[in-house]
């Protein structure tokens, strides 16, 4: 199978405005504590992107930081030809007693998601960690769900991935999926 687009840009730009709605319904009383932290790469965009939306559409001051997960994965041993290229955690804020949004692309298997919460309980003690994704591919292998969900993409073949492609570092804002 080739890669076919499955969101183009209207959609996305649309897709990532009902997120920040969805994350503005839910924390508009406990704004001032509110924290976005994307998981590099793509959740970091994603991000910035929900910060700038909920203060433009909804008055909801954020901070926003930006989390590597690298060595908190649990497959950098199945990689033993690459090295992991590790990058750097940006949070200037104190993330103790904080409502923490964690921001990400794709939630599928949950082991991304896992490894950040580790990364967070790290850097202190959360009073809450929710999770916004703008796809939710299913297949789970651990038990974790997404808080806030974008669009549900129903795939049965895990060979298959789901990518999204933003602007700011593709070219383009789309989601597509295949063999990549």
């Amino acid at each position: 199978m080739t890669n076919q687009t499955i969101v183009k840009a209207e959609e996305l730009e649309r897709l990532v405005k009902q997120l920040a709605q969805e994350i503005a319904n839910d924390v508009k009383d406990e704004s001032p504590v509110v924290a976005l932290v994307g998981v590099r790469s793509r959740g970091e965009i994603l991000a910035q992107r929900l910060q700038a939306l909920l203060a433009q559409n909804h008055q909801i001051h954020a901070d926003r930081g930006t989390l590597d997960i690298t060595l908190y994965r649990d497959d950098l041993n199945r990689a033993a030809d690459k090295q992991p290229v590790v990058k750097t955690t940006e949070i200037d804020f104190d993330i103790n007693d904080r409502l923490i949004v964690l921001v990400d692309d794709v939630l599928q298997t949950g082991r991304s998601t896992r490894a950040a919460m580790d990364a967070l309980i790290d850097l202190g003690r959360p009073e809450a960690i929710r999770l916004a994704v703008l796809i939710d591919r299913g297949q789970r292998e651990l038990p974790i769900r997404a808080d806030y969900v974008a669009k549900t993409i129903t795939t049965t073949d895990r060979n298959q991935k789901v990518s999204v492609h933003f602007h700011e570092t593709d070219g383009c804002d789309e989601v597509v999926f295949g063999n990549d």
